[in-house]
């Protein structure tokens, strides 16, 4: 079909981009390997970043200053700039579209506080901002009528070539529903499949959706990705759980207290630095909690409903009047697909935007706030980028074969001799990933680590699925994310050992200073060739 454009992942980011590549007039099919509902924005509690004036204080140059100081240098200024004046219109469109924010008594869009800004920024929905902004695009598109395709598993995207350089033609997907392989050609494919966080397994806050599936495909396919290594770990995830509990409560005042009931640290400094200091407390052999009890039960009733209800339930007490026991836990990924300006990749007509792109807005560390606007601002972008490529192509394209290709892959996976459980695999790796790769570093581990990671891609012949079926094999894409995962892995891997410096989220204890030489982001070729940029 001429001038259509497929968005994969059907989260904020993904929406968002249909929304503005339908309204710049391609047709537009989104598919999503859930439903929208349960993408990962609904976990974002706190808050969408913009300088309104609302707050006297704040500025969108205070915006910029707080991002690029949170970036610790590896933020592009141009992309920074741009996302920050291109905040308060993107807080207007969504106020505009029907997304419920709290109000002030003068009517108002309430905004709190988050670490790391200098004023009260973040524009919020109780604490379920991610949600309400995600239903609201969700409602929008289907009053579009955007046809969207739900429980389809993204196998590849599919390249073709004109004069030696790639282009997109469309991708592979399985359907979970049936089984079976499908090819959808396009002239344009958006990215928005979210981050890798989930690498860490249940040190995460993250859903278990959070694979990568996007960033390893469009990998295979050719693209670069770059800053792996920068991978945010949150302060306050619950203790047993890994819940997410919002940096919105410690930005309406919570404290961080240890094992005696003492402060130890600033509540809200940066995320980085806030998830080190919790990190030291428990090394000691202290527990560490979060404190909200003299917010008073109204204010938590009214202001933080989610976190309260979400510490009864996974942790069986009352924030009213206990102390809410935390870990620190892996929350975003800063790197992803490299993308320039237009959020294109380096393969004509593939675009990237969310989590699982690289804007160069966030750097080393993300400013708490900024993920939910990301999204918008860079969805339109893409979208709007995505739809005038499509408009424009003259190429040829051949997708013959293309679902034999697939077919056989998933046949080939599924005659694998299932002697080594890659469950338990991804357990021990998740824990390898928490204990080594994860908020504190060193190079002997860190190779130690990727050993292991070389050896299980070399034992994934020996790994399989015991279950044959065609219709909702889950055991069969659980597999597939695995194997995605363990290539994203080696991606970190190889971009921490090479990083010889501590920036940001990226600590090592073999070299805890910055050094300027590193002063750029870290590239990675399909080939495995690792250079600096900037």
């Amino acid at each position: 079909m001429k001038n259509s454009v497929i968005v994969v992942g059907a989260g904020g980011a993904g929406l968002v981009a249909a929304l503005n590549a339908h309204k710049s007039g391609a047709k537009v099919i989104v598919i999503t390997k859930e439903y929208p509902t349960r993408s990962q924005t609904s976990m974002a509690q706190g808050g969408i970043n913009a300088a309104l004036s609302n707050i006297e204080e704040d500025s969108i140059e205070l915006h910029v200053q707080n991002t690029l100081k949170s970036a610790h240098g590896l933020a592009n200024i141009d992309a920074v700039n741009f996302l920050c004046q291109s905040a308060p219109e993107a807080v207007m469109w969504l106020d505009s579209i029907g997304v419920p924010f709290s109000r002030t008594k003068e009517n108002k869009i309430a905004q709190r506080k988050l670490g790391g800004a200098y004023a009260a920024r973040a524009c919020y929905a109780q604490d379920y901002t991610g949600l309400k902004i995600l239903h609201t695009l969700y409602d929008r598109c289907l009053a579009e009528g955007i046809e969207i395709l739900n429980e389809r598993y993204l196998l590849e995207f599919i390249t073709c070539f004109d004069k030696d350089k790639p282009f997109v033609s469309g991708v592979s997907v399985l359907n979970k529903r049936d089984g079976e392989v499908e090819i959808y050609e396009a002239q344009s494919v958006v990215v928005a499949t979210g981050g890798y966080s989930r690498v860490f397994h249940n040190y995460s806050t993250n859903s278990v959706a959070s694979s990568g599936d996007g960033i390893a495909s469009a990998f295979r396919a050719g693209a670069r990705v770059s800053d792996m290594e920068f991978i945010q770990f949150h302060p306050t995830a619950l203790k047993n759980s890994s819940i997410l509990i919002s940096e919105s409560a410690r930005g309406a005042g919570g404290y961080l207290v240890n094992s005696m009931g003492d402060r130890f640290t600033n509540e809200l400094a940066p995320r980085d630095e806030v998830a080190r200091a919790i990190n030291d407390e428990i090394l000691k052999g202290n527990d560490v909690f979060l404190d909200i009890r003299h917010l008073g039960e109204e204010f938590i009733k009214n202001e933080l409903p989610q976190e309260a209800k979400l510490a009864k339930l996974y942790e069986n007490i009352d924030p009213v009047y206990d102390l809410i026991p935390i870990k620190p836990a892996a929350h975003y990924t800063m790197g992803g697909i490299e993308v320039d300006e237009n959020s294109s990749t380096c393969i004509d007509g593939l675009y990237a935007v969310g989590e699982c792109a690289n804007h160069k807005v966030h750097g080393a560390n993300r400013l708490g706030g900024n993920s939910l606007l990301e999204l918008i601002v860079f969805g339109k972008q893409a979208g709007e980028s995505a739809a005038k490529y499509a408009k424009n192509f003259d190429k040829t394209t051949d997708m013959s074969g293309q679902k034999n290709i697939a077919d056989e892959q998933i046949r080939e996976i599924k005659e694998h001799k299932n002697k080594i459980n890659f469950y338990a695999k991804q357990r021990e790796l998740g824990e390898l990933f928490y204990k080594y790769v994860g908020i504190k570093r060193d190079k002997l581990s860190l190779q130690n680590v990727l050993n292991e990671v070389i050896k299980i891609k070399k034992d994934l012949q020996k790994m399989g699925v015991s279950d044959k079926t065609k219709e909702y094999n889950t055991n069969l894409i659980e597999f597939l994310e695995f194997k995605n995962m363990l290539e994203l892995c080696e991606l970190i891997l190889i971009s921490a050992l090479s990083r010889q410096e501590s920036r940001g989220a990226h600590f090592r204890v073999d070299a805890p200073n910055i050094n300027e030489k590193f002063e750029a982001h870290t590239v990675v070729s399909k080939e495995r060739v690792v250079s600096y940029e900037n």
